[in-house]
């Protein structure tokens, strides 16, 4: 690739389609927002009907991009297929997966039953092998692509009570590093995002409790939560060609706390 007029050229994503899975609210509605504004047209994904055609109707009068929602659960791999199957339909070519559906748990062991592990590695860790899987001909065929597989920074630390998230969230790097060298002949790079504590509906207990808040502050440099508009700026960056040397990695967005 010939350097750009503009570095700026690097991040635009115009003619580019994305499948966002999890993005009717929270980190995943926020980076199909970035997306949409860096010039992507979208396929999201959501388990409940109402909330994915509200969040896919709000981005696109907000953005002015097409964007198409989807009624979608990762646990049943024939869902991937459909959702893949509905991008087509729209679109010449699927060019950006980002993984974002995901559940939590805070229970300790002694309390979380096997089922609910078993929910935690099926969501978070199966369900976007599902997607990947879904989109690897597609891909493949296409010698392109962009995978970015939200993870967390629990997947490099911890904290008590999230034996089944941890768990989840180390094979989601892993599974983004060894995919990474599979697809590399492809010219499809494969990246993780590793978000701490952000300001989203998933971590309203801990945001609602002033004890567990302030316990969190401590322990982040920065000394704040993250925002969701910030985890979409850093998607975009890995979704966009200014990262195409960049696979395998995993980016920390933690305000500095697996720093220490």
């Amino acid at each position: 690739m010939s350097n750009p007029t503009s570095i700026l050229d690097l991040f635009r994503l115009e003619g580019k389609t994305a499948i966002i899975t999890g993005a009717s609210k929270g980190l995943g509605e926020a980076i199909a927002i970035a997306l949409a504004q860096a010039g992507a047209n979208l396929i999201l994904a959501s388990r409940t009907e109402s909330e994915i055609k509200a969040s896919a109707e709000r981005i696109a009068e907000m953005t002015g991009r097409l964007v198409v929602g989807v009624v979608a659960d990762v646990r049943l791999y024939e869902y991937c297929v459909r959702v893949v199957g509905v991008g087509l339909e729209h679109f010449p070519q699927i060019d950006i997966l980002v993984n974002s559906a995901g559940v939590n748990n805070r229970k300790p062991i002694h309390e979380l039953s096997v089922s609910e592990f078993e929910d935690l590695i099926d969501i978070n860790l199966t369900g976007s092998y599902r997607m990947c899987k879904a989109c690897t001909e597609g891909f493949m065929q296409q010698r392109s692509g962009k995978v970015i597989n939200l993870s967390s920074m629990l997947d490099r630390v911890t904290i008590p009570g999230r034996t089944g998230y941890s768990a989840s969230k180390a094979g989601v790097l892993m599974m983004t590093k060894a995919l990474a060298l599979e697809w590399a002949p492809y010219n499809i790079q494969v990246n993780a995002l590793s978000p701490g504590p952000f300001a989203t509906p998933l971590n309203r207990v801990i945001l609602e409790d002033p004890q567990r808040s302030r316990e969190f502050l401590q322990k982040i440099p920065l000394g704040r939560f993250g925002e969701p508009y910030e985890v979409g700026a850093a998607v975009l960056y890995l979704a966009s060609p200014a990262a195409n040397f960049v696979t395998g990695t995993t980016l920390y967005i933690d305000g500095g706390w697996t720093a220490q």
